[in-house]
């Protein structure tokens, strides 16, 4: 009998690889192998059908050989860095895959794993010149133009990349991802009722595409439409109960309605902890703190964003306090704020595009002592990641007024006026730290305007004007009947409100009706939308004589402007940390009398104000001074006052792990 003919072999081989049976065709190419040593097809399909098998470790040897037998083949230095890339051999894969495209220029599967690789790797800029080659490879792929868009989304911002999505619907108009795509990005650009028709045909060509209920969330909370959006992302948590991003929506919409209670929200957040809990998260020893502590602070707002300038200040006297910061900038937007905070830094990453697992890997490479979160549930937050414990010692500070509800997310920062002390504590997973007077350094923009005097002072015969420039999601029902009161007590006064949305007709109908319901008269209310600038936006408080503090979800960023703009603002203080901000703000003003525990106080303080338009005047010139005499504005004491804080949490943390040793 004649032995078999290796050829004949891997025929055979083939037929069953084909038909996706894997094991036996390994088999009959090794069998090749033994026979035609030098056979490249044996080699490479071998290495290939284990692969496909799911046996990558015997894969990748057979996979080098056959690279070895035929260096100039493309598709075998492909196969191979495909395989070592999914044993976490990231480096040598790249190398692997992008030898493959420079044999073969047009191997468009080669571009997209290489984009892949790339984007793990961090190299976004190099992510999207290999997604761009190989959507032009593959001008019929809406996926790999949907890559395309998506980096481009990473890397440069939505507002380059949203009419790549909007091209993809043109193109593929059947395509359920690409008007989810288009949908989010409209979303994303304050165009909300465009983003629901994108999105609600998304969810009519493939129900299960549970995103497009997320983006629906967004783009219901872009519309003001909380309670809508609350039940949008219920929905979404339903079919996707661990999907984070739509369980910290739901919480940041929890926090605007004024039903929730302090129990509600803890049980809510605490609910979210748990399903993001990880069942062993890593046990990291604080070492002995000599010399400066390693400070990682990870945001997406380190940027043009009042996150940043709530923090800078602290950041301006880190060396000083002997705290080494570490920056991680989560955000695709890296402007003059970032090369500022950037040169401020010891190192700056920026992670934005990475995945959960890469930043985590970053993280526990990095080895910080303390982690410090700025966004708790707001925005793409990483909050998963901490539940992981990728520091000694994590806290959360400045951009969300609650618990984060995780339970190993250590100590929350904040003050003894915004967290009393026994009122608030078992409101928090969180251990509080009330480390300063105030829990906030303000900045103010460099380009803001000379205070102006109310016009109302200037002018008696005026109406006076109240007003907001809140986010309008903050303007609850129970806010607008607050407001409604207020203007019926003050014969002829104005009502001011500026907000994004408010610019188009929708949203003002929206926002008269809801006015209306409230009780108040929509002949004297003025709507205003977004501005582009700071500078510009702060010109308008020549417009407003008084502010008005929403309830029970404060500003923080629009009081400390109107205060330094000098207008006095008037706050009605609740049980709970996000309807305390505002006296906090106003007792490091000078000003406590403006922040009032009852309604009839909250009327009688703001009526008093508009009664005596030459004390209004004179609030003017003087508080922009008070602002800075107080804590708001002792960087240096601020700064102290952080690290000591952050210093302290490290030493108990420290402690109390070598008292269970």
């Amino acid at each position: 009998m004649p032995p078999p003919n290796p050829a004949v072999l891997i025929k055979q081989a083939l037929t069953h690889h084909q038909a996706g049976r894997f094991a036996p065709a390994a088999t009959l190419y090794a069998q090749a192998r033994q026979l035609a040593p030098q056979s490249f097809d044996a080699w490479h399909l071998g290495g290939l059908a284990l692969f496909q098998a799911g046996r990558t470790d015997e894969a990748i040897p057979l996979l080098a050989r056959a690279v070895q037998l035929s260096p100039r083949s493309a598709l075998a230095h492909f196969r191979l860095g495909v395989a070592r890339a999914a044993r976490g051999e990231l480096e040598i894969a790249v190398a692997s895959v992008q030898k493959a495209v420079e044999l073969d220029p047009k191997l468009a599967d080669a571009w997209e794993h290489l984009s892949l690789l790339r984007q793990r790797s961090g190299q976004l800029a190099e992510a999207l010149a290999a997604a761009v080659r190989a959507a032009e490879l593959k001008p019929g792929s809406a996926a790999a133009f949907g890559r395309v868009a998506t980096l481009t989304v990473e890397l440069r911002g939505m507002n380059v990349a949203h009419s790549l999505f909007a091209e993809a619907t043109r193109r593929w108009p059947e395509e359920a991802t690409a008007w989810l795509n288009h949908g989010i990005a409209l979303a994303t650009l304050h165009e909300p009722d465009a983003a629901l028709v994108a999105l609600d045909r998304a969810l009519a060509l493939d129900g299960k595409l549970n995103l497009a209920r997320v983006g629906r969330g967004l783009a219901l909370q872009e519309a003001f439409r909380v309670r809508e959006a609350l039940a949008t992302y219920e929905e979404a948590l339903e079919h996707e109960p661990r999907h984070a991003e739509a369980g910290s929506a739901r919480l940041m919409c929890l926090n605007y309605l004024h039903e929730s209670t302090a129990e509600s929200l803890l049980a809510a957040h605490v609910s979210y902890g748990r399903v993001q809990a990880v069942a062993k998260p890593a046990v990291l020893p604080p070492r002995e703190a000599k010399g400066p502590l390693r400070v990682a602070v990870l945001s997406q707002d380190f940027r043009r964003h009042a996150v940043a300038a709530f923090f800078e200040p602290l950041l301006d006297h880190f060396e000083a306090a002997e705290l080494e910061p570490w920056l991680y900038h989560d955000h695709a937007i890296v402007d003059e704020v970032s090369a500022r905070l950037q040169a401020k830094s010891k190192r700056w990453r920026h992670v934005a595009g990475l995945s959960g697992e890469q930043v985590e890997a970053v993280l526990r490479a990095d080895a910080p002592d303390v982690l410090v979160d700025l966004s708790g549930h707001t925005g793409r937050n990483r909050l998963p990641l901490f539940a992981r414990r990728l520091a000694p010692v994590q806290l959360t500070y400045l951009g969300y007024p609650n618990t984060t509800g995780l339970a190993e997310m250590d100590y929350r920062l904040t003050d003894a006026v915004a967290d009393p002390v026994g009122l608030t504590d078992a409101f928090y997973t969180e251990k509080l730290v009330r480390f300063a007077p105030c829990a906030w350094s303000f900045l103010p923009p460099k380009n803001a305007p000379e205070i102006y005097i109310p016009e109302a002072a200037l002018d008696p015969g005026r109406p006076v004007v109240f007003g907001s420039f809140n986010n309008p999601a903050k303007l609850s029902d129970f806010t607008l009947q607050l407001w409604a009161e207020v203007l019926a007590a003050t014969p002829g006064s104005r009502l001011l409100l500026k907000g994004h949305g408010l610019e188009t007709t929708a949203r003002r109908r929206e926002m008269e009706q809801r006015c209306l319901a409230a009780g108040m008269d929509v002949a004297r209310l003025d709507l205003l939308g977004r501005t582009m600038g700071a500078g510009d936006h702060l010109d308008l408080y020549k417009r407003m004589d008084i502010a008005l503090d929403p309830f029970p979800y404060h500003g923080t960023t629009t009081t400390c402007e109107a205060l330094w703009m000098g207008r006095a603002v008037v706050s009605l203080i609740g049980n709970e940390h996000r309807s305390r901000v505002g006296a906090s703000l106003l007792n490091a003003a000078g000003h406590p009398e403006w922040a009032v525990a009852s309604v009839s106080d909250y009327v009688r303080v703001a009526t008093a104000l508009a009664a005596d338009r030459s004390a209004l005047a004179a609030v003017a010139r003087v508080l922009r001074g008070q602002l800075m005499a107080g804590p708001l504005f002792d960087h240096v004491g601020q700064a102290k006052a952080f690290a000591q804080a952050v210093r302290a949490c490290h030493e108990e943390k420290r402690a109390s792990f070598r008292a269970c040793l």
